[in-house]
């Protein structure tokens, strides 16, 4: 592209009063890394795009679903099935053919983040699991690499800038400084668990764009040891001052050799319950019958259960509504599996030998797709 094209293309940007071609040039020499293509990476990734930013890299292992629809507007119907990350690229070389796409069609873990993550020079967090974003925030640690972050559930999202120092010798507020030590995978519900507002990750991700635009270009007050929380319900907007809490620091790994051996996955889950059961079990105990399925989602919640007989007594009311649950055996459902092992364990403390809970494991999503590959 000529300098007059260049200049045609970023000219609403150059013409910005503290912006000029100097602050467009730091956009051509930068490389972003975004972690997750889905509902925040979207927004993230196609205004990075277009504001020229001259390498992107888009990590994410996952495939476009119909459910994503509704909030990763970069993908269409025609992309189902396909890799969110080689879609992604696709779409984005054409908005701005000028930018370096770099496709990792991977999942983004304590063996690979330190050798991907060090090729960039910010990190953007757009995941939607705690493994993934503790894995992120500690490489970042590791590497003194900037992270801008971001989250979204239900009607609500916040932003923050980790890890950034103006000088070498200021002290940045890393992740941990907030939430010291991941949850439990059933103690904090993800998108597909709690639903959120389509419009919501638009939102939060094109802040997160803009706050990286902001830091390359070094204009504005970028969002540095500061959270900005949103909600979309009543348009309120509260921004928190973030120190360093030292006492949290003892939970980062202190080296990249701690790090390679930290077991992410095994920090955010609660592992294998004996109150689990499979889908074949599942369907199995049916078929015996003398069993009470219980759906312990929210009454709005979708998909039906239509396939089996069920009573639904949302997990908030659960203990205060038990007479129902009259059969010696008891199998508990939800979307995922999270909620319904909570509630699992919650029967188990009120019933003890009395009776057999169970939890369905991978909840209904998993058993209807099981179901259609039968």
């Amino acid at each position: 592209m000529s300098k007059d094209q260049l200049y045609e293309r970023y000219q609403r940007q150059i013409i910005l009063p503290g912006f000029g071609k100097v602050a467009q040039q730091k956009l051509g020499k930068a490389k972003v890394l975004v972690v997750g293509a889905g509902g925040l990476g979207c927004p993230i990734l196609q205004y990075l795009t277009a504001a020229g930013v001259g390498t992107i890299g888009i990590v994410d292992d996952d495939k476009v679903t119909l459910n994503n629809l509704h909030r990763q507007v970069l993908y269409s119907v025609s992309d189902i099935g396909s890799s969110k990350a080689e879609r992604a690229g696709n779409i984005l070389q054409q908005i701005n053919p000028d930018a370096r796409i770099i496709i990792y069609n991977e999942r983004l873990t304590n063996k690979n983040a330190l050798v991907l993550l060090d090729q960039f020079d910010i990190i953007v967090d757009g995941t939607d699991n705690f493994s993934t974003r503790y894995t992120v925030n500690d490489a970042c640690v590791l590497l003194r690499k900037p992270l801008v972050y971001g989250a979204i559930s239900q009607f609500e999202g916040q932003i923050a800038i980790f890890n950034f120092r103006q000088n070498e010798n200021d002290e940045a507020v890393n992740y941990r400084d907030i939430f010291p030590e991941p949850p439990k995978e059933h103690e904090v519900l993800n998108c597909a668990e709690a639903g959120v507002l389509g419009t919501l990750p638009g939102i939060i991700g094109t802040m997160m764009a803009n706050e990286t635009i902001k830091l390359i270009a070094g204009i504005g007050e970028p969002l540095i040891n500061q959270l900005v929380t949103y909600n979309a319900l009543n348009n309120e907007i509260y921004k928190l001052s973030l120190s360093v809490r030292k006492r949290d620091h003892s939970l980062l790994p202190k080296s990249k050799s701690e790090f390679l051996e930290t077991d992410y996955e095994w920090l955010c889950s609660s592992g294998i319950s004996d109150l689990e059961i499979d889908t074949y079990t599942f369907n199995n105990l049916i078929k015996k019958g003398s069993v009470v399925i219980l759906d312990v989602r929210e009454f709005h919640e979708l998909p039906e259960a239509n396939e089996f007989s069920c009573i639904q007594i949302p997990l908030a009311q659960l203990k205060d509504n038990i007479t129902p649950l009259e059969a010696d055996t008891v199998i508990v459902f939800c979307n995922t599996g999270k909620r319904s092992l909570q509630a699992a364990k919650i029967l188990s403390g009120i019933f003890g030998d009395k009776k057999k809970i169970f939890s369905l494991r991978g909840g209904l999503d998993e058993w209807k797709k099981l179901q259609q590959t039968v």
